[in-house]
């Protein structure tokens, strides 16, 4: 029997593409199904406790006889700490039209350890619109992410960052305060040189973007620029879809000081003049320190036209609870 092989090819490939699509609309079909019904199950259990009122009945006693009599009668998953969870899905997502169809039990399980109703729906939009998987979700809440945005914000830029998401507008939404790089295991007390820490970033580049979030992508490092007859070598080098510009990014091991200000701007009055083309925004320009000096800062960037931005960053992940006490402050005032 003979049969031409690239038709043939073809047929394997289209008939393994439908297989993969089916078997993705499957599994969001099932996950959409099972949120739903944890979702009707919280209210069926809020709606006994209340009976009309306001506030609940019943204590800790009713979900102990739930979690008995349920595990008996279907098996596993019905622990009183499950149930908890799902009344309090259900109180805290009340219209079941809210609920994203993108989102699994799972993610919905780590979004409900939110401290409040801000964090909890910036979670549940920006795990949406990055995709992000249960994995990057957790880190993403471990590292506070929401905080570490909100406190480059005033008070009403912190409440539609809850209510929309990060969306990325302009150069000062790239800013985190302070970024993160716990993944590069880089001991807290390690004595550590400017090169390594750019080696790590290498070693670890997927991670790193994912930190500098949305839209970033990589073209190189120690970029070689020749201007006026010397050599200057910029540490990394990217280019951002969504401002269609590149962004440098130096990186110090210490604090940053004016002169870290003064070089960056050199290279960004290069790459305006040099390396954009027709199409491209002004680029942008972020430094990285361990430290940073806000009086220093606020000088050294007066009067500058280009983009500097200049942010701190951490080899370890940061105390929450001083996070969201400097967050509960700007939304006091």
């Amino acid at each position: 029997m003979n049969i031409d092989k690239e038709p043939y090819q073809q047929l394997i490939i289209q008939i393994g593409s439908l297989l993969q699509s089916g078997r993705q609309q499957a599994a969001q079909a099932v996950n959409t199904i099972l949120v739903k019904t944890y979702w009707l199950i919280g209210q069926h259990i809020v709606e006994f406790e209340q009976k009309g009122n306001e506030k609940a009945e019943y204590g800790t006693q009713l979900f102990e006889k739930l979690a008995k009599d349920l595990t008996q009668a279907y098996g596993k998953g019905f622990g009183r700490s499950n149930l908890f969870q799902i009344r309090l899905f259900y109180i805290k997502f009340p219209i079941v039209q809210t609920l994203s169809g993108q989102l699994t039990w799972s993610h919905y399980t780590e979004i409900l350890k939110a401290n409040n109703d801000l964090e909890l729906n910036f979670y549940c939009k920006q795990s949406e619109h990055e995709h992000w998987s249960v994995r990057e979700l957790k880190r993403q809440m471990r590292s506070s992410l929401f905080e570490r945005l909100a406190l480059s914000k005033d008070k009403e830029g912190v409440l539609k960052l809850a209510n929309e998401g990060h969306i990325i507008e302009t150069a000062e939404d790239l800013i985190k305060d302070p970024f993160v790089l716990d993944f590069l295991n880089i001991p807290e007390q390690h004595q550590y040189l400017e090169s390594e820490l750019e080696e790590k970033i290498i070693s670890n580049l997927q991670q790193f973007i994912m930190e500098m979030g949305k839209g970033f992508a990589f073209i190189g490092r120690q970029y070689r620029m020749s201007i006026g007859g010397k050599h200057f070598h910029l540490d990394l080098l990217f280019y951002h879809r969504i401002l269609k510009c590149f962004v440098l990014v130096d990186l110090k091991r210490g604090e940053i000081d004016h002169l870290d200000v003064g070089q960056m701007n050199l290279y960004l009055n290069y790459f305006k003049k040099e390396e954009a083309t027709e199409g491209d925004n002004e680029p942008i320009g972020i430094i990285l320190g361990a430290h940073k000096n806000h009086i220093l800062v606020e000088y050294a960037t007066d009067s500058i036209t280009n983009k500097v931005l200049l942010s701190k960053y951490q080899l370890y992940l940061p105390d929450k609870k001083a996070l969201q006490n400097a967050l509960d402050k700007l939304l006091e005032n």
